[in-house]
């Protein structure tokens, strides 16, 4: 599945991951959290010397318009299709042609803090998505995680997702098909 559809799934439906699909979400939430921490230390010099925005600031803006759409459709249980993601690149448009506005050129301090508190967002609450799934055992997408412990921790039932791109759902697949 890669529609960024949100389908909901009842609790109990999917499995919860197992060792190697928690220390894969240890992994991805490390490297999500880790590029966190390379946005926040190129806070105060986010320009080169040249003029131009720092290049760990342009690494993510492609993955983050991919990400978008899923962080927030399954992580607020939304069904908004691609509307995030759409969002997010008036959103990039805009505030690059108003620093364009103010300082004449595409690369500008608007656009680099414009993307730099955007890509934050993202790839902090996935990075806290994926350590979180990892810790609770959270069935299907990680995104769900705080679902999924609000639901432990109140005894409520939370709903499930299937996780929808990358390469968690055959790692889920392969390790129940080894430990069968």
């Amino acid at each position: 599945m890669t529609s960024t559809d949100l389908k909901l799934e009842d609790v109990g439906t999917l499995p919860p991951p197992g060792p190697v699909g928690r220390l894969f979400r240890l992994i991805f939430g490390g490297l999500s959290l880790y590029y966190v921490y390379g946005l926040w230390s190129v806070w105060n010099y986010m320009m080169t010397e040249d003029g131009h925005i720092e290049p760990l600031i342009w690494n993510g803006v492609f993955a983050s318009l991919l990400l978008v759409s899923y962080v927030i459709n399954i992580g607020y249980s939304r069904d908004w299709k691609k509307r995030p993601a759409l969002f997010s690149l008036i959103y990039l448009l805009v505030i690059g042609f108003i620093g364009l506005q103010s300082s004449g050129d595409w690369e500008n301090t608007v656009l680099a803090t414009g993307i730099v508190l955007w890509e934050l967002y993202i790839f902090l609450h996935l990075g806290l998505c994926f350590i979180l799934a990892a810790i609770i055992g959270t069935p299907g997408c990680e995104m769900r995680a705080f679902h999924h412990l609000y639901g432990i921790a109140t005894g409520t039932d939370t709903k499930e997702h299937h996780c929808p791109i990358g390469p968690l759902s055959a790692i889920d697949r392969w390790e129940r098909k080894i430990v069968r």
